[in-house]
């Protein structure tokens, strides 16, 4: 008989993450970063965030050029950016994270088959942004221990799919840059992945 894998603790949360993080300088620093919630189970209930920092080493850049949190649950939202993207390995840290402003959403679409190209399209109010991951790879399965996650005390089980290349596109505008190479799980994707059946179990 097969074992079962079990993950001892408390789920927190249970969704989707897909992000884009991307640089001008391959050996600067990242200069847009995009995280995109789609939270089917939380204590805070259901909802959807992105997580948009258009001038990460600013705390209170112009508005052209805002740092945003797009949300249909503000307080899912604040709570996912308080306990886990501010977890992220290229946000941690950043002036960008303590002026995010949140504003409400409109609407959410994805797009695309996840086999060749995806999408995820946020409207809200008179913005539209649209992240797009091409050139997908091959999924792989694997789980975080407590030690190795982003957080340092959650096992994170999750299928990502990692892609050549990604565009952040706000109202028309495709912002500079490109996904850098980065490792994990024994595996060699970019800055810019889809993570699905994502469940992060509090250890």
């Amino acid at each position: 008989m097969t074992d079962t894998i079990t993950f001892p603790g408390t789920v927190e949360w249970s969704g989707e993450n897909p992000g884009i993080s991307l640089k001008q300088d391959p050996s600067g620093p990242f200069t847009t970063l995009a995280s995109f919630f789609r939270v089917v189970l939380s204590p805070h209930g259901r909802g959807h965030a992105l997580v948009l920092m258009l001038s990460p080493s600013e705390e209170a850049p112009p508005a052209e050029r805002a740092n945003v949190c797009f949300t249909d649950n503000e307080a899912l939202a604040r709570w996912l950016v308080a306990d886990y993207v501010s977890h992220f390995g290229a946000w941690r840290g950043l002036p960008g994270l303590k002026g995010l402003q949140y504003r409400p959403l409109d609407s959410v679409a994805a797009g695309g088959d996840a086999i060749t190209s995806y999408s995820e399209t946020v409207r809200a109010g008179d913005t539209t942004v649209t992240l797009a991951w091409t050139g997908l790879g091959k999924p792989f399965c694997f789980a975080l221990t407590p030690a190795t996650s982003a957080t340092g005390a959650h096992h994170m089980p999750s299928l990502f799919v990692g892609c050549e290349s990604a565009t952040v596109t706000v109202d028309g505008r495709v912002r500079p840059g490109a996904p850098i190479p980065r490792d994990i799980a024994g595996q060699r994707i970019s800055t810019a992945m889809l993570a699905f059946s994502e469940t992060w179990i509090r250890a």
